[in-house]
């Protein structure tokens, strides 16, 4: 008999990647990003800048002050996508995430639709919607899953 109390293993990861988010220095979106297999956490990863660069929260945002909309121009931004810094940082300690889940706050954009495919990363679950249908055709020419949270079955996990 399973605890109604207990979560399942989508909502729980999706949980800490909610909590990851909060690192977040962005100052449009927080978003945050867990890569996980065999229900184990391998990377984590939130949206900012790169290390030793000052961050959005100190300095102000390009992106804001020149009023460019929402998944666009992404190089006018001083940060890294949260699902960037969760593969840099599966890289930088010699983790392989290959046929491992991506859980994100928000769906990937094309640009790390790349980078999500190259990796190897097999699944994607994501709260919510990002405007770019770029990402979500790329991902079902690669064969991956992708799942909104809270739309799908949530009994299995990773």
């Amino acid at each position: 008999m399973s605890d109604p109390r207990r979560p399942s293993w989508d909502e729980y990861f999706m949980d800490i990647t909610t909590l990851v988010a909060r690192r977040s220095t962005c100052i449009r979106r927080a978003v945050g990003a867990i890569i996980v297999k065999d229900r184990r956490i391998l990377s984590t990863g939130y949206n900012g800048a790169p290390t030793g660069i000052q961050h959005c929260t100190d300095v102000g945002c390009l992106r804001r002050n020149l009023k460019v909309p929402s998944g666009e121009r992404h190089e006018l931004c001083r940060g890294i996508h949260a699902e960037q810094n969760a593969i840099i940082q599966a890289a930088l300690h010699g983790v392989s995430i290959k046929d491992a889940t991506l859980y994100c706050t928000n769906l990937p954009c094309s640009i790390c639709a790349k980078m999500i495919i190259n990796a190897g990363i097999r699944k994607i679950n994501y709260v919510n919607g990002y405007t770019d249908p770029m990402s979500l055709q790329m991902f079902e020419e690669a064969g991956i899953e992708v799942i909104q949270f809270g739309i799908a079955s949530q009994e299995e996990g990773p």
